[in-house]
């Protein structure tokens, strides 16, 4: 850094220092904020590449309305939005660490809670972010984190009672957990999103994530919903509360693996449009309806080493309370070494009975216990799956998530 940036910068920082309690370290590019502040002022002072060290304390945003050019999830692209930020990160690379994960928080009072554009290589960690209002725009793809143009890492945050509503009532959608629009490239790591207003993560045009380790609960829309031409890998992630569990939509692509989809309101997992879904080694557990439903004859994909039981406990919503419903064309799916078992108004509907077929079972899988889902030592489900997947130690592959090669331990 030459001397008149430098002087550049710690002059900034003497302004700043007016509304915070501010430390900046020349050599490792860290700013320190360990008391409330104006973050925004903080954010846009930093440089590419800095990071910023939030204290265990509040933050609140003021809000920021603008129009933004394209709209997220509508038919029209160019379509004007309005919306309102809480915290912007703009044409710049930064991390934004929380000291606290609980204690560090971010109220954004705001539609987009933190909206992140053109800012390649941004790391969000060890905070939470809550306290959203939704915009009245429907069309604003409202989220505690929203990005567009750029490559984000969120580990270990968690967003928490972003479940504002709308007072007009036209207006549908809530407030999401996270959203991916065009361009996004996110890796998400052991969050926890509980108490939304609309998905818990939600991709639109083109955006891709990785989704891990996560606990995504209570929501409307999806726990995790992928749609237009997004593309979303899952796995080992818990997903409740919301009308679908896991969801793939438009020309969409997820693979979904190793994942608990239990107590969702109508779907645990469904394929419409002509999106592809590959599932394999879920638990699809005490959904409201359906747990695993085919919607339409262009939706293909894999159905592997999965087990769906005790699906149906509230009266018929959108499909009927089997495990398995096929509304779609069954030759474009494999389906194959799963166990259906227990499902209120039976194991199939609308596809030919695939108990002792292609490696099926229809018998209780034997959870170690309530919403334990490991296997017990007599499970017919242990060394039961595809011949082709293999668990960790090299052995045949397990039926549920606690087998195949992305496996939590037991």
């Amino acid at each position: 850094m030459g001397r008149r940036e430098l002087g550049c910068r710690i002059a900034g920082l003497w302004l700043l220092m007016s509304i915070s309690v501010v430390t900046y370290d020349v050599a490792a590019t860290t700013i320190t904020v360990s008391r409330e502040s104006d973050l925004q002022r903080v954010i846009d002072y930093a440089a590419p590449g800095d990071t910023l060290l939030l204290g265990a304390k509040s933050f609140e945003a003021t809000p920021t309305s603008f129009i933004e050019p394209l709209c997220g999830n509508c038919t029209e692209t160019q379509t004007e939005v309005r919306a309102t930020c809480g915290f912007i990160i703009k044409d710049k690379q930064l991390i934004i660490l929380g000291a606290d994960r609980s204690e560090t928080k971010l109220i954004t009072r705001a539609g987009y809670g933190l909206y992140v554009e053109n800012a390649d290589g941004t790391e969000i960690s060890n905070l939470t972010i809550t306290g959203g209002l939704r915009d009245g725009d429907g069309n604003a793809t409202d989220a505690a984190i929203v990005v567009r143009r750029s490559h984000v890492s969120i580990d270990r945050v968690d967003i928490r009672d972003n479940n504002h509503r709308s007072p007009d009532t036209t207006v549908i959608v809530g407030i999401g957990g996270i959203i991916g629009r065009e361009g996004a490239e996110l890796v998400i790591r052991d969050c926890v999103i509980d108490n939304v207003s609309w998905d818990g993560i939600a991709l639109y045009r083109g955006a891709t994530a990785t989704v891990t380790d996560c606990t995504i609960n209570k929501g409307r829309g999806a726990g995790i919903g992928v749609t237009w031409d997004a593309t979303c890998i899952a796995f080992r992630n818990r997903v409740s509360g919301f009308w679908k569990g896991i969801g793939s939509f438009g020309t969409s692509t997820v693979v979904a693996r190793n994942n608990v989809v239990h107590d969702n309101l109508g779907w645990g997992m469904i394929a419409t449009g002509q999106s592809i879904l590959e599932a394999t080694n879920n638990v699809v557990h005490h959904n409201g309806n359906c747990g695993i439903a085919p919607w339409s004859t262009a939706a293909r994909g894999r159905f592997i080493n999965n087990i769906i039981t005790k699906n149906g406990w509230r009266d018929q919503w959108v499909c009927p309370c089997v495990g398995v419903w096929n509304y779609g064309d069954w030759a474009k799916w494999t389906f194959q070494n799963n166990i259906v078992w227990g499902n209120e108004a039976g194991e199939y509907e609308a596809i030919w009975e695939q108990t002792g077929l292609n490696g099926n079972l229809s018998t209780d899988p034997m959870f170690v216990g309530e919403n334990d889902f490991r296997l017990e030592e007599g499970s017919p489900g242990r060394h039961a799956g595809d011949s082709l997947i293999f668990n960790l130690d090299g052995s045949r592959s397990h039926i549920g998530v606690f087998g195949g090669p992305q496996a939590a331990g037991e």
